[in-house]
């Protein structure tokens, strides 16, 4: 049994299956990690998100916020914008809606132990142990899959509060740990998140860093997987593997083998940029 960790798809389905078929991959033996994203901006967001689907339990995702913009578009609390033009098709397939039912009902962070790994789309906060992340994702979880999830979803936008407080409640709770499991890149020294930033780490401003950089006890020697940042690229070392290598940007798609003690990576030629 191998476990896979394959960073965001975006909707690129033909790379996905280039890739599944460079690892073997056996959906009755092995399982795939997926750093959330599966849709938009690729070509077949529809396929790509059935195929996830019927993969079943040898496939384990967290929601990304692409994700989370599809479930708010489904539930009438966004409108479509240019940028998010490529769901239109999926949203007016017949399965719609039992897709949107069952991506809601996906995690936000996952753990395994004997793995000692935590599986998150785009960050975890570095004062949340990996007990604390997953409590945090669970209060974000109940909620998207409570009767009141169109008002979580509508209220999930902004980016404030960009601190952490134990305080904190209601939708604003809700709003920072999704922007921090699903949007988070670069932090300032007294850990702030700036949410705006999208490029490459070393543009960042003089009193930014990484998440990842920034020092936590709390998590001790958990490795963490994620996706979500193209600019930062692929990057594996012992307690931190980032996946999002640009495959939608034509660059590559990216699995890292997670099951074994020295992880080997595996990429595919991405999307080609005339069929996004």
């Amino acid at each position: 049994m191998a476990v896979y960790g394959i960073g965001d798809l975006q909707g690129c389905y033909d790379p996905f299956c280039r890739l599944l078929d460079e690892i073997h991959f056996d959906p009755s033996a092995d399982t795939l990690w997926l750093t959330g994203d599966i849709v938009n901006r690729g070509p077949k967001s529809l396929k790509t998100l059935r195929f996830v689907k019927e993969l079943g339990d040898s496939a384990i995702m967290v929601l990304g916020n692409h994700d989370l913009h599809l479930l708010a578009l489904e539930a009438g609390v966004v409108r479509f914008g240019r940028r998010f033009g490529s769901l239109e098709k999926l949203l007016s397939a017949a399965d719609a809606e039992e897709l949107c039912d069952w991506l809601r009902h996906q995690p936000l962070a996952h753990y395994d132990e004997d793995l000692d790994s935590l599986l998150v789309h785009a960050g975890t906060h570095p004062d949340w142990s990996v007990k604390k992340t997953l409590a945090r994702a669970a209060e974000v979880e109940d909620a998207l899959r409570g009767d009141d999830y169109p008002a979580v979803l509508g209220k999930m936008y902004g980016n404030t509060p960009n601190r952490w407080s134990g305080t904190l409640s209601g939708y604003k709770r809700l709003r920072f740990i999704i922007n921090c499991l699903t949007r988070m890149r670069m932090m300032t020294a007294n850990g702030r998140l700036d949410l705006k930033f999208s490029g490459s780490p070393w543009r960042a401003r003089r009193n930014e860093i990484p998440w990842f950089k920034v020092d936590s006890p709390a998590r001790q020697d958990t490795r963490i997987v994620f996706g979500h940042w193209s600019q930062l690229g692929l990057i594996v070392l012992p307690n931190l593997i980032s996946l999002d290598s640009g495959c939608l940007w034509g660059r590559q798609l990216t699995a890292v083998r997670l099951d074994k003690s020295v992880p080997t990576v595996v990429q595919v030629d991405g999307q080609e940029p005339w069929s996004r």
